[in-house]
Order: C-alpha cells, then structure tokens, then sequence
C-alpha cells in the first residue's frame, strides 16, 4: 500500500490527499513566503500533480508574483500551497496544513540570503 498523507485547511472547507513519495521537503526564507504564511519561514512538501488530489472544496489560487501561485482556503485564510513555473509538474504543500506533519523533515533551503538574521535553524 502507498504512503498517504491527509490534510486541509483550519476550518475543514477544504481537504486533500497525497500519496506515494513527496518530491521532496525544503524550508523557504523569502520575503513572499513570509507574507503570505505570516511566518518567519515556510516548510513546503512537494507533490506531483498527479500524486494528489483535493478531496474537499476547492483550494483558491492568486498569482503573487512573477512565475508564482499561491493557494488558500476561501473560507478560513489558511495557506496552502505554492506552485512556480520553473517546476510545472509540483505543488508544494504548506506543512503545517498536513493533518499529521511530524514525518516531514526539510533537507533544503531556499533563499537563505533573505533568512532572517535571528531565525537559527539546523
């Protein structure tokens, strides 16, 4: 049996469902990212697109900057993913809106030029 991995957004308007391996874990510094999860740095998990699927309701997407899309709920605000033009084929998910995050763990940063400066991580 695949690996699945279940999460939503804050107040359950939407909900999705990864499954298989994710493409991967990495932290983002960025001044974007900051913004939009309010947050001093965001922990994405990547998923091909047909490696999930949204289960329910229906993620809402902005364009918040050149080559980048971001989704929340609607309803609630919750970030949820990230998707950027250079990688066509992911979305990145927001850990935290994984209802079980604990087994994901970052092994990449990016933007680390934008970290700020009192943020120490490993």
């Amino acid at each position: 049996m695949s690996e699945r991995y279940e999460g939503g957004c804050l107040c359950g308007a939407v909900r999705f469902v990864g499954v298989g391996a994710p493409k991967g874990v990495f932290s983002c510094h960025c001044q974007s990212c900051r913004r939009h999860s309010g947050a001093p740095v965001s922990v994405f998990v990547g998923f091909q697109l047909d490696a999930y699927t949204v289960t329910k309701g229906e993620i809402t997407k902005f364009k918040s900057s050149p080559g980048t899309t971001r989704g929340f709920c609607r309803a609630c605000g919750s970030t949820l993913t990230c998707e950027v033009e250079q990688l066509p084929t992911e979305t990145h998910f927001h850990v935290g809106a994984f209802d079980d995050p604990t087994g994901f763990s970052p092994s990449k940063h990016f933007f680390r030029d934008e970290q700020l400066p009192w943020l120490h991580l490993k």
